[in-house]
């Protein structure tokens, strides 16, 4: 009589040319290559009714993850800064892609019961968050070669033409995101945000795909999974300072905050960033408390699919104007 295949709740670390596999606590760690064929080939081998922890990498966990959830496994998506996380809080030193699998089976094992179980993006989405990330690593070489040429009278002229070629790829990625919210139908959404003063397309883009990615029980969960909310250390009397969570997408975070900064100059946040700072907050801090209000602002239109009534809010929670 055939023994029964148990179900086994198995790490996976991701490289772009690798996966790392610990696929039960009596197995050593293996490698296979990150490829369709071959993640095909081995998800035969899992037993039904088995769980994978596939830790987030770029885009190279998505083929992993699609064709898990395809054979039925259940798949958790644990992003890399949780899993430093955890790696700290156990002492572990040593970081391997060995060590990251076992590490990623643990974590399943503990904590299976408060993760949320992967499921595939919406139609749009990933190729959404592609070019919003490739978007802004343009930005980003934009202004570090500007900072590093800047003055130098010698690279004046290939600096011009780094900007205009920068310039032109960033109109081209925004020209095929608007075509990406308009055939998935996604333009309404995107109108009813960028009524909120300060949001503008990108931001509008960052916190539409956010929003339909996932189902959110309310406007805290939807902060949470921008990771904007705040963590607090505490022991008996002593409390420490608080910090923001960052398991979202950087990027989201980054167009939310630049949205915070020119919403902040507009008739409608003057007065609450201004009293926010009045309160003996910096900058940074009051910034991005106007973010968590304008994130929750935003989902309430996305949930309610109502428009923006233009007020003006004071440091309190009740509209003015």
């Amino acid at each position: 009589m055939a023994m029964p295949v148990v179900p086994v709740e198995a790490g996976v670390d991701v490289a772009k040319d690798e996966l790392v596999i610990q696929s039960g606590p009596d197995t050593k760690p293996f490698a296979i290559p990150n490829t369709p064929k071959s993640i095909k080939t081995w998800l035969k081998t899992v037993p039904r009714r088995s769980a994978l922890a596939i830790e987030a990498t770029s885009s190279y966990h998505m083929e992993l993850a699609e064709q898990a959830h395809g054979a039925g496994l259940s798949v958790y998506v644990v992003d890399g800064l949780r899993l430093s996380r955890y790696r700290d809080s156990l002492g572990v030193r040593a970081k391997t892609d060995a060590n990251d699998a076992t590490l990623l089976a643990r974590f399943l094992n503990r904590e299976r019961a408060s993760l949320k179980m992967w499921v595939p993006a919406p139609p749009g989405h990933r190729e959404l968050q592609m070019l919003l990330r490739r978007r802004a690593k343009i930005v980003e070489m934009r202004g570090m070669m500007r900072m590093s040429l800047s003055g130098e009278k010698l690279f004046e002229k290939e600096l011009e033409v780094i900007e205009k070629t920068c310039k032109r790829l960033e109109r081209l990625f925004e020209m095929r995101l608007r075509e990406i919210v308009k055939e998935t139908g996604l333009r309404d959404q995107l109108r009813r945000l960028q009524q909120l003063p300060g949001v503008g397309f990108l931001t509008a883009v960052g916190l539409t795909m956010s929003f339909i990615r996932g189902e959110f029980a309310n406007s805290d969960a939807f902060v949470a999974y921008l990771g904007m909310d705040v963590i607090t250390a505490q022991s008996g009397k002593w409390v420490g300072r608080g910090r923001l969570s960052k398991r979202g997408d950087s990027e989201v975070r980054r167009l939310l905050h630049n949205a915070a900064m020119s919403g902040s100059r507009t008739q409608t946040w003057k007065q609450f960033y201004a009293h926010h700072l009045e309160r003996g907050k910096k900058t940074t801090q009051a910034l991005v408390i106007l973010s968590r209000k304008m994130a929750r602002l935003a989902y309430g239109l996305m949930k309610s699919q109502t428009d923006w009534k233009p007020q003006v809010y004071t440091g309190g929670a009740k509209p003015v104007g």
